[in-house]
């Protein structure tokens, strides 16, 4: 458990989007007026990415009543969901990426290039393009794409595999320092 514990630490403030120590619908706002911003969304496409990033972030991330939750309150959170039902946790956390990952795939090709990698990373908060660039390599794109499902699994690996031996992409990608 601690092994997933640490992840999840990485993974919360990678979703604290403007480094004030907390999770909040000030991240929300934040994350999803740079998202649009990036890709030079407007109009009705803006508005439906805008309602889709919310609708993920009320629905995985803030789904306590004040809108707001600490590190302390997520990892009890998730360590909670995890301990009660491992297989209905990865079937949640499946359902959590797909639909992230839906939203950040803006052309719907089913797959992520590296702009499109730089984008979701700055939407979050993490503006280093070098160290981004560095953890795009780590999944072998080929031809420079990279399916969406290997993202989507990678993630999923990252918050519900609590095996240290195995591979862990995203793991590999918050140590180096994105």
């Amino acid at each position: 458990m601690d092994y997933l514990t640490q992840k999840w630490k990485m993974w919360y403030k990678s979703l604290d989007v403007n480094h004030d120590g907390k999770i909040s619908l000030e991240d929300v706002e934040e994350s999803r007026n740079k998202f649009t911003e990036l890709h030079h969304l407007l109009g009705d496409k803006a508005d439906s990415v805008k309602a889709d990033m919310k609708n993920w972030w009320t629905t995985y991330i803030l789904t306590t009543p004040d809108q707001e939750i600490s590190e302390e309150q997520f990892l009890s959170y998730l360590g909670g969901l995890y301990n009660t039902d491992k297989v209905a946790f990865k079937d949640r956390m499946q359902k959590c990426f797909d639909l992230m990952f839906d939203v950040i795939d803006t052309n719907k090709d089913r797959s992520i290039e590296l702009s499109e990698f730089i984008f979701a990373w700055k939407a979050f908060g993490h503006e280093n393009e070098e160290l981004v660039s560095k953890a795009f390599k780590l999944f072998n794109a080929e031809n420079g794409l990279v399916p969406l499902r290997d993202i989507v699994s990678a993630w999923v690996t990252f918050v519900t595999d609590d095996d240290s031996s195995k591979r862990d992409i995203v793991l590999e990608a918050f140590k180096s320092g994105v």
